[in-house]
C-alpha cells in the first residue's frame, strides 16, 4: 500500500501535469490566433485563466514552452496515423492509411496544424536558427514510417522500382501543400484531395512497375 508520502506526491504530480497541460492548450490556441510573435506568455495566461507566474512556474520561458507545445503537437498527430495504418495489414493498404490519416488529422486538428506552423517558421534556436532549416540527423517517425511502407510493398513486389527517398519526398509534400496553400483548398474539399492523392500516388507507384 501507499503511504500517505507517496499517495501526496503522486496528487502532486497529476496536479502538476494537469496544469501543463492545459498551459500547453493554451499556448495552442493563442498560436492559432494571433501567432508565434504575439503569442506571449501574458496572452497565453489569459487564456488558459492563470497567471503568468503561474506559467513560469512550470515552463523557464517562452522557448522552453514552445518547445514542449512542439513535442506535444508532433507526438499527437504521429500516433493519430500511425494507429491508422498499423491497422492495415499490406504496403498499398498501409499507404492508403498514411495518405488518408495525414489529411484527416489536418482537418480535425485545424488549431494543432496552425500552431505547428507558427513555431517552425517562427521559432529560433540559441544560435538564431529557424527551426526549418535544422538538420536533425534523427529522421522524423512519420518519414520513416512511409519510407519503411515503401520499402516493403517493393520487397514484395507490389509497388515498382522507384527512389524511396524521392517518392516519400513527393508524398508528404503533397500531403503538407494542403496545409500551406490556402487556394488549393479553397478549391478542393479535403475529402476529394485525399482521394484523388491516394489514387495518384498508387498509380506512379504501380505504374513504375509495368
Amino acid at each position: 500500500m501507499k503511504s500517505i508520502n507517496q499517495e501526496a506526491d503522486s496528487k502532486q504530480t497529476f496536479i502538476a501535469e494537469a496544469r501543463r497541460a492545459q498551459i500547453v492548450a493554451a499556448a495552442i490556441k493563442t498560436l492559432d490566433e494571433i501567432g508565434y510573435v504575439q503569442a506571449s506568455l501574458a496572452q497565453i495566461a489569459k487564456r488558459a485563466g492563470i497567471s503568468t507566474a503561474l506559467i513560469s512556474y512550470h515552463f523557464s520561458d517562452k522557448d522552453d514552452l514552445m518547445n514542449h507545445v512542439l513535442v506535444k503537437l508532433l507526438e499527437e498527430s504521429t500516433s493519430y496515423v500511425l494507429e491508422r495504418v498499423h491497422q492495415e495489414s499490406t504496403p498499398y493498404g498501409q499507404l492508403s492509411a498514411f495518405i488518408t490519416a495525414s489529411l484527416a488529422y489536418q482537418g480535425t486538428h485545424r488549431a494543432h496544424n496552425s500552431a505547428l506552423l507558427e513555431i517552425i517558421f517562427n521559432a529560433r534556436t540559441p544560435d538564431n536558427i529557424p527551426y526549418y532549416k535544422l538538420n536533425d540527423d534523427d529522421e522524423e517517425p512519420l518519414l520513416h514510417e512511409l519510407k519503411e511502407i515503401l520499402k516493403h510493398g517493393q520487397e514484395r513486389g507490389e509497388f515498382g522500382v522507384f527512389n524511396i527517398d524521392v517518392m516519400s519526398s513527393l508524398i508528404q509534400g503533397a500531403i503538407g501543400e494542403y496545409m500551406l496553400s490556402t487556394g488549393v483548398a479553397q478549391k478542393v474539399d479535403l475529402e476529394t484531395y485525399s482521394t484523388e492523392l491516394v489514387k495518384i500516388v498508387e498509380q506512379a507507384t504501380k505504374g513504375i512497375a509495368e
